[in-house]
């Protein structure tokens, strides 16, 4: 983690942590995974999965 110092709106000090990127860890946004879909596919060691975005705007993954 790095630290990272930040000044709030009243003016007070405080450290925020930042996650450093990693080789074992990226991250994408679920507009980079969607590309304006609903559902998508993903497959992972030879099996199908399911991600999908409701109607309340979460994500369900299903086998």
């Amino acid at each position: 983690m790095m630290k990272v110092r930040s000044t709030s709106r009243n003016g007070r000090e405080g450290e925020t942590r930042i996650a450093r990127p990693s080789p074992q860890r990226r991250i994408f946004t679920s507009g980079e995974l969607f590309r304006g879909a609903r559902i998508i596919i993903i497959e992972h060691a030879g099996e199908e999965y399911r991600l999908q975005i409701t109607s309340n705007d979460k994500l369900i993954l299903t086998k």
